[in-house]
């Protein structure tokens, strides 16, 4: 978990970088860190698109915009509201890790 928040401090640290792709940053660390280290990426993101990639749906909630790929190409796209108002394999996926904290 330490090398993922200092891998994650480094790229919101670029001042140069108009785009920060992140692929899977947060996979090794428990709830409370993961909270904190996207907490402070969004913080940190200052105008800037942030590309992350994760199969944890509590990472990718907040985003703008979710695009779901299957099999290498784009399956749906949307935000968690819309993506989980319209079924389809994002709402099962999600349906099924959230039945993990029931």
């Amino acid at each position: 978990g330490m090398r993922q928040r200092v891998a994650v401090a480094r790229g919101v640290g670029r001042t140069d970088a108009d785009v920060l792709v992140f692929d899977e940053p947060t996979s090794a660390m428990d709830a409370a860190n993961e909270s904190e280290v996207l907490g402070k990426l969004l913080d940190h993101a200052n105008q800037r698109m942030v590309v992350l990639i994760s199969h944890r749906f509590s990472s990718v909630r907040m985003a703008d915009r979710i695009v779901v790929l299957v099999d290498g190409a784009v399956d749906s796209m949307g935000t968690h509201d819309e993506l989980l108002a319209r079924g389809g394999r994002y709402a099962e996926l999600f349906e099924l890790q959230a039945a993990g904290y029931r």
